[in-house]
């Protein structure tokens, strides 16, 4: 035990973390997290050093962010190998930061489930072209589907216009814009936050909507799907599988949305815009459906290639990174124990 001379020689000497330690004694003072709350501890049996050995002032968080003690050696040191480079891959990498996409280089995680989402998304695709190209089950039930739609529009003749109306929200004229004024956004809002590769996102975006076009375009011309409820497909060689206007409106709003929602901090804004750009992707297929310009399946195909796309689009934003570090900031990496 120590007398009351000794506690008051712990009042002159602090340590590095500004907890009080007694130089040279025979028990040193750990503090633990309390600038006034300190304690002894002893060395275990048998060492070298026995109870003369001295302990160190440990960070009040963690061993990991305990730098003050970088430099010295000893068997209360709790990090030997601050000074060290990181001997693991994560270690290397910038921390997650709120708001952003993930960390620099990614999560291996992430990226694995974003790769099979997309590949689950163009299997879907594939299966549903398949379908139509040989008049498969699925296009009795289309079909089906297709029939339920012409009683509904017949028995309610006020919603054709209101169908209309919102049909048009797949047309080029209208999505295009509003995609390329997120990505303008998307580009002085990452360039403001200092992030590392804030011109990744805005042109992956770009090119994820210039792939949308080539892609259906390519299939339309391939399949040659008559216009709804027709068996003769039109003379011009235009076919209807898969929807352009439903992949236009899905792509391009959805990608506007994964442009913008980083930057979005609340929570409850987050959660009102995916839920508002998810119902209008419903609503313009619906409405495709309604007015007659499109088959359920071809807008149900444009939904799986957008589901591919835009993971491939998330893919791609990953690499993104975390804003650049400050001038004079020191970054704390995981180093392994000697």
């Amino acid at each position: 035990m120590t007398g009351g001379k000794e506690w008051g020689d712990v009042k002159k000497v602090c340590g590095p973390d500004g907890g009080r330690v007694i130089p040279g004694r025979a028990a040193a003072l750990v503090t633990y997290g309390f600038s006034r709350t300190t304690r002894s501890r002893r060395s275990p049996k048998g060492s070298a050093s026995g109870d003369t050995a001295p302990v160190y002032p440990q960070h009040r968080l963690s061993s990991a962010l305990a730098h003050d003690t970088a430099g010295i050696d000893g068997p209360g040191t709790p990090r030997r190998s601050v000074g060290r480079s990181s001997h693991t891959p994560r270690g290397e990498r910038y921390g997650d930061r709120h708001g952003r996409p993930g960390t620099l280089p990614p999560v291996p995680g992430r990226l694995t489930f974003l790769l099979l989402l997309s590949a689950v998304g163009a299997g879907l695709f594939a299966l549903l072209t398949w379908q139509v190209e040989t008049d498969g089950r699925m296009v009795g039930r289309d079909w089906s589907v297709l029939g339920w739609f012409r009683r509904q529009d017949a028995a309610h003749p006020g919603a054709h216009g209101t169908a209309q109306v919102i049909s048009d929200f797949g047309n080029i004229q209208v999505a295009v814009p509003v995609l390329l004024a997120a990505v303008v956004l998307a580009g002085w809002l990452g360039r403001r936050a200092a992030v590392v590769r804030w011109w990744l996102p805005p042109l992956a975006a770009v090119v994820t909507m210039a792939l949308l076009p080539v892609a259906v375009n390519t299939v339309k011309a391939a399949v040659l799907r008559p216009a709804p409820g027709r068996t003769v497909p039109r003379t011009d060689g235009y076919g209807y599988f898969p929807s352009g206007h439903a992949g236009t409106s899905a792509v391009a709003y959805g990608l506007a949305l994964l442009l913008l929602l980083p930057y979005v901090r609340r929570p409850a804004a987050r959660t009102a815009l995916t839920a508002g750009t998810l119902t209008l992707q419903a609503a313009v297929g619906v409405a495709l459906v309604w007015c007659d310009f499109h088959w359920p399946l071809d807008v149900l195909a444009s939904w799986c290639l957008t589901v591919t796309l835009l993971a491939w689009f998330a893919a791609a934003a990953l690499f993104s990174g975390p804003p650049e570090p400050a001038s004079g900031d020191v970054s704390c990496s995981s180093g392994s124990p000697d």
